[in-house]
């Protein structure tokens, strides 16, 4: 299966860039265990993040950052057979559990619910 990972990016981290990195290497840590239980992870943060570079973002949520952020992730959900949740608050990955929910994606609230194939 193709597995979006969604968790905090920004949340709670009052955009300090360490806890914000932090956020990101927990996402690929969880991508690293999808993987390993022969699934293809992807996190939303690795398309959208160069984009948001590329279309001149000067600034955590700035205007082209909030054009392409989260619409990223949600347009991957059509491309994706399950969204995994991680980690701790974030309104933002809530978000891409009901759009996944909505759209008839399984969810799962765990990696350990997870088959490994």
């Amino acid at each position: 299966m193709l597995i979006l990972i969604a968790g905090p990016y920004r949340s709670n981290t009052n955009d300090d860039l360490s806890l914000i990195a932090q956020n990101m290497h927990n996402m690929e840590d969880a991508a690293l265990a999808v993987y390993r239980k022969g699934h293809t992870p992807i996190c939303g943060e690795w398309i959208a993040l160069p984009l948001i570079q590329t279309a001149g973002s000067t600034q955590l949520g700035d205007t082209i950052f909030n054009e392409i952020f989260h619409p990223v992730a949600v347009q991957l959900i059509d491309h994706c057979d399950a969204v995994l949740r991680i980690g701790g608050p974030s309104a933002g990955a809530d978000e891409m559990m009901n759009q996944a929910k909505q759209k008839g994606k399984q969810t799962f609230w765990r990696l350990e619910e997870l088959t490994e194939r």
